[in-house]
């Protein structure tokens, strides 16, 4: 199993999805002998898991059964453990677009955090490209380290733990491209683009990506009866209308509707280039 690389059949060392609705996932490190307690029962790996394809429906000990997933990045955003604020899929994609990411590329990028960016990075620069990532807080760092080493995305990357501002990358024009964590981006967006300018980067802009979800369904539409024409009835035409029934015709229509609260965005994003010269 690889955050990069699909594998057809649960091994022994792997990191799985444990999938058991679409608002609840968990990651499980899959080992002999080892127990996974969810509210449908146990899971034992060794009977359960392990030589059990990707995509797998698992009967758990109390009768109720889940799914087991091929771990992504996309499933690894929803599931890994916070250690600090992440980006989420919309800005990743985003960002992946954005930087022209392609295998191959080389990347630098400053705030490993929580590796929710990361993971996406290495999935597109794969096989033969890299990311030099730096953290200035050490048990993060050290804990993004053994999480790309068990994910087997390690040969990809180089974690480094030191200031970015004071120290760099450690590495000096080999980059593609940089993605830079900025604090209070309310404050500094402004300053950055600024200074983008400055040192002679073009096309600057910033953006943020809300996602905005529509819920569709059918609603009946009652038609207007404005009667007959006056003008063009007779006597016996109006009698007969006066003894008629109310007309309650309707029409069924699809329409959508926008959710009351509407989630923010996770960060402004500044993108620029800067000419080969």
């Amino acid at each position: 199993m690889s955050f990069v690389e699909y594998s057809d059949f649960i091994q022994d060392g792997d990191v799985a999805i444990v999938y058991l609705g679409h608002d609840s996932m968990m990651p499980v490190k899959v080992q002999k002998g080892a127990q996974t307690q969810t509210r449908y029962g146990v899971i034992r790996h060794s009977t359960d898991l392990i030589g059990q394809r990707y995509g797998s429906k698992v009967t758990c000990s109390k009768g109720g059964w889940v799914h087991v997933l091929h771990p992504t990045p996309e499933l690894w955003t929803v599931t890994l453990p916070h250690r600090t604020q992440i980006l989420y899929t919309t800005d990743i994609a985003t960002i992946t677009m954005m930087l022209e990411l392609k295998p191959g590329s080389v990347v630098c990028e400053s705030g490993t955090g929580s590796g929710s960016l990361s993971h996406a990075i290495l999935r597109t620069i794969a096989p033969t490209g890299h990311l030099h990532t730096v953290e200035f807080h050490q048990q993060r760092a050290e804990k993004a380290a053994e999480e790309f080493k068990e994910h087997r995305v390690d040969h990809l990357v180089t974690v480094r733990n030191q200031d970015v501002c004071k120290d760099g990358f450690g590495v000096t024009g080999v980059a593609d491209a940089v993605f830079l964590d900025i604090p209070s981006p309310w404050e500094a967006v402004q300053r950055t683009c600024e200074a983008l300018a400055d040192q002679g980067f073009e096309e600057i802009s910033t953006v943020e990506v809300l996602l905005r979800v529509h819920d569709v369904r059918n609603v009946s539409l009652p038609l207007p009866d404005f009667g007959p024409d006056p003008s063009s009835q007779t006597e016996s035409d109006a009698a007969a209308a006066e003894k008629a029934p109310p007309n309650h015709a309707s029409v069924t229509i699809k329409t959508t509707t926008p959710p009351r609260e509407i989630p923010g965005h996770t960060g402004y994003l500044t993108f620029a280039t800067k000419p080969r010269t």
